[in-house]
C-alpha cells in the first residue's frame, strides 16, 4: 500500500515556524509590507473596470445618442483615472483622417477623466471624448479603438430598434440614425 502525505500550508504554520525576532526585524517587516502592498495592488487592479474609449466629433450630440437612444446609464469615473492614469489611445497609429485638426497635436490640458462616462456592462465602462473629425457628408463620427466596444454598441443599437447599416467588417464600420435623423458613423481605427 503506497504511503501518501498531505501537507496543508497556512500562514499561521509559516509564522509559527519562523523565530519571532526574524519576523520583527527590519527585513521581516519590509517583506511583510511588500507582501501586503502586492495583495492591495492585485485587489485594486482586478476590481478596476475595463474602459473602452470612443472619440466623437460632437460631445453634445454623442450625449444625446448614448443617453437618449442607447439609454446607457452614467458611470462614475474609475478610481485609477483620478490618479493621473494615462490611457494609451494608440495615438501614433491613428489615421489623421479620423481626427479633427485640433487633436492632431497633443491637447495640453487633456485629463483622463474628461468627457462622458457610461456603464456599458457590469464591469465595463465607455469613456466618450471629443476629438474626431466629421465624416463624409458631415456625418457625426464616433471612432473606436477596440472592435469589441463597437460590437457591444452595435448590439445596443439593434436592441433599441434604431435603423443601422453595417458598411464594413474590417475595419468595422456602421452607420446609425439618431433622433434628429442625423447619421452617426461608428468606425474602428485599423492598426
Amino acid at each position: 500500500m503506497p504511503l501518501t502525505f498531505s501537507y496543508t500550508f497556512t500562514l499561521s504554520s509559516l509564522l509559527a515556524s519562523l523565530p519571532l525576532d526574524s519576523l520583527l526585524s527590519t527585513q521581516g517587516i519590509m517583506v511583510m509590507l511588500l507582501a501586503a502592498y502586492a495583495v492591495a495592488m492585485w485587489m485594486f487592479l482586478t476590481s478596476a473596470p475595463k474602459v473602452y474609449t470612443i472619440m466623437v466629433s460632437d460631445l453634445e450630440i454623442a450625449k444625446q445618442f448614448y443617453e437618449g437612444i442607447l439609454e446607457l446609464p452614467a458611470a462614475e469615473v474609475p478610481l485609477h483615472y483620478y490618479y493621473n492614469y494615462e490611457q494609451t489611445l494608440g495615438a501614433t497609429a491613428i489615421d489623421p483622417i479620423y481626427m479633427s485638426a485640433a487633436t492632431i497635436g497633443t491637447e495640453p490640458g487633456f485629463k483622463g477623466n474628461a468627457g462622458l462616462w457610461y456603464q456599458l456592462q457590469k464591469n465595463t465602462q465607455l469613456h466618450v471624448i471629443s476629438g474626431a473629425s466629421l465624416g463624409n457628408k458631415n456625418r457625426q463620427r464616433h471612432v473606436g479603438f477596440d472592435r469589441d466596444c463597437l460590437e457591444q454598441l452595435l448590439l445596443r443599437v439593434q436592441m433599441s430598434g434604431v435603423k443601422y447599416k453595417v458598411r464594413r467588417e474590417k475595419p468595422f464600420n456602421f452607420l446609425v440614425k439618431d433622433m434628429e435623423n442625423r447619421t452617426i458613423e461608428m468606425a474602428e481605427v485599423s492598426n
